[in-house]
């Protein structure tokens, strides 16, 4: 393998890692955490009740919303702003990791859902259990977290999106078209659509 496709191998990393991770948390944030079964104002009466991702936390969710926008805008910036937002994504990844967990054994949501759904302001829920969509979460959150560490160990050395308009606002002059850069991130993305692998190309 070449010293160039031993490169491309963490952006290939982080592009696919980042974007998947950011997509498992958003996924798994709707999904139910918890269930149970609340006690009504009926003697005997219970009534199933659940809690969503979102209903026990909406971090999860909200990080990995700012881990993909700054997945995205690692490609758009140079130079030290490269390094803020590799770290921005590796600490949404990060705190999306510790909501999850956090979350995983929460019932305060529950007894909210259980209280709306039977009336009572302090209802009782019984026979409580937790899914593994949390976990999911934590899973989704370290593949940002692994993006936004690779990003800030290679990302000085990946390239940047190309611009349309130089500073001044004015198209810049034309030139002749080259061949496509394989390195680019916009390149890597087209190639994954191809379901071709980036990172084996001499």
């Amino acid at each position: 393998m070449t010293q160039r496709s031993t490169s491309r191998k963490p952006l290939a990393i982080a592009l696919f890692g980042g974007a998947l991770g950011a997509a498992v948390v958003l996924l798994s944030s709707g999904r139910t955490w918890a269930e149970g079964a609340a006690r009504t104002a009926v003697a005997d009466s219970v009534l199933p009740v659940s809690a969503s991702g979102r209903d026990v936390t909406a971090a999860p969710s909200a990080l990995a919303v700012v881990g993909l926008a700054a997945l995205v805008a690692v490609f758009a910036v140079r130079g030290p702003g490269r390094r803020l937002v590799a770290a921005l994504l590796a600490l949404a990844g990060a705190g999306t990791v510790a909501a999850a967990v956090v979350g995983a054994r929460d019932s305060g949501a529950l007894a909210a859902q259980a209280a709306e759904a039977t009336g009572l302001s302090s209802a009782d829920v019984a026979n409580v259990t937790h899914t593994g969509w949390p976990w999911v979460a934590v899973a989704g959150g370290a593949l940002l977290l692994l993006a936004g560490a690779l990003a800030l160990r290679y990302g000085a050395d990946w390239p940047a999106m190309s611009g349309r308009y130089e500073r001044s606002g004015v198209p810049a002059p034309r030139r002749a078209k080259a061949a496509p850069d394989p390195d680019r991130p916009e390149e890597l993305w087209k190639a994954l659509d191809r379901g071709e692998d980036p990172t084996g190309r001499a």
